[in-house]
């Protein structure tokens, strides 16, 4: 247990929506910030559709000693987000920070805009946008009745690059209007509603996938993406993406909302470019 007094999440609850990951030689950004607000205090519910994931989840929060569940749902089914959100409220009492991390883009098929199918379209688009707007929609009612609560939705830079695959990118762009509209919508509430916006992470989802559909070597794809960061040459981890995601749910940010936040060593500040895309 947790011995520390001056915890910058004492107390909360939160529930991570993603917060398993694939498998791949780094951590990904959904276990990195269940690991770093349970170490600040929180009480971390550890949401994935891979239970397996999801335990391992918290087997490394209890190994750094905080508090942590694992749940298992599918979050593109809106009756089991609403059962999620339920249990929550009946096991904890209350819901301090909705963190939704989910996403895909080449896993889901994702592709060029004449080249992309129906079906994995409205894949992509239901598992990075429409899951979100049903964990919010469960959780908005319970935060407003407290009058106090804390949205953190991941989006991703890919919304400002030439990011050639049209549905990762439109999803992206929707979570940022979605935030936006939370927050402004919701702050007589006393509810935050915040988003962040991971570049190039050396993370599961950006590498590993990456190996597989292109079938090019690991350190080619880490040496190329380490090459497009201004700052320092080198991608981001997970945990630059978690430290972020503290801060705004923490009360050091209380007057903070409706922000997009940009992790991503500078490379928002490169224009144009060619080649394989960023994020």
């Amino acid at each position: 247990m947790i011995k520390n007094t001056n915890l910058r999440l004492k107390n909360k609850v939160a529930i991570v929506v993603g917060g398993g990951q694939r498998i791949g030689e780094t951590i990904g950004n959904g276990r990195a910030v269940s690991i770093t607000y349970a170490k600040q205090g929180a009480k971390v519910v550890v949401v994935d559709n891979n239970l397996d994931a999801a335990q391992e989840t918290v087997h490394k929060i209890k190994e750094n000693g905080g508090i942590g569940f694992a749940y298992q749902a599918d979050v593109v089914v809106e009756t089991e987000i609403a059962a999620l959100i339920n249990y929550v409220r009946l096991n904890f009492g209350q819901i301090d920070i909705l963190h939704n991390n989910v996403g895909i883009s080449i896993a889901g098929g994702d592709a060029e805009i004449t080249e992309i199918k129906s079906h994995n379209f409205d894949q992509i688009i239901a598992l990075n946008l429409k899951s979100m707007i049903f964990a919010c929609k469960y959780v908005l009612p319970i935060m407003r009745e407290q009058k106090f609560g804390n949205i953190i939705n991941i989006s991703s830079t890919a919304v400002h690059e030439d990011y050639p695959w049209v549905s990762y990118k439109v999803s992206k762009a929707g979570v940022n209007a979605l935030t936006e509209q939370i927050a402004i919508q919701n702050a007589k509430y006393g509810i935050r509603a915040n988003c962040i916006e991971p570049g190039l992470m050396n993370t599961p989802m950006a590498i590993d996938s990456r190996v597989e559909a292109w079938n090019d070597s690991r350190e080619e794809i880490i040496k190329a993406r380490d090459a497009k960061v201004p700052l320092n040459g080198k991608m981001g981890t997970a945990w630059d993406v978690a430290n972020s995601a503290l801060f705004l749910a923490s009360d050091e940010a209380k007057f903070i909302t409706g922000i997009t936040l940009m992790v991503d060593g500078g490379v928002h500040l490169n224009v144009g470019g060619s080649g394989k895309p960023n994020t």
